[in-house]
């Protein structure tokens, strides 16, 4: 018996805000296909996360967005990548806009997990912002 592997889903395509809505270096929430999604623009760039925060259900997107704190030591500390982070607001857990990714101190031993954001592909059509999921 032959088998064969299952298509897909196709994506659906939901129009969520005219681009002039979103202005570099902020973000929108909306509701897209039954979900609460976070829509940041970075730098001209768009990108989509899912409202939820992986560690306890927090609302992930009315976090802080910030930047990057890197150290090169004790007592010296910089800012990088402004607007790519955003923080949720229950525990401060930090994620990357960008890759959905949790942001950890590769320094810190200590048993750890991959987390991510649910993410959606967006796009620029015809002024509008499009969320693919």
């Amino acid at each position: 018996m032959k088998q064969t592997a299952a298509a897909a889903p196709e994506k659906h395509k939901y129009a969520v805000a005219k681009v002039s809505e979103i202005a570099p270096g902020s973000h929108k929430l909306v509701e897209a296909g039954g979900r609460s999604i976070g829509v940041y623009n970075v730098g001209g760039q768009f990108y989509a996360l899912r409202n939820i925060c992986p560690h306890q259900g927090a609302e992930l997107c009315k976090g802080l967005t910030k930047p990057l704190v890197v150290s090169s030591g004790p007592g010296h500390f910089a800012y990088e990548r402004e607007g790519e982070i955003v923080r949720c607001p229950w525990h401060q857990w930090e994620f990357d806009i960008k890759t959905g990714c949790m942001i950890v101190d590769p320094a810190t031993r200590t048993m750890s997990y991959e987390v991510t954001v649910e993410m959606f592909g967006v796009s620029v059509e015809e002024g509008s912002v499009i969320v693919r999921m």
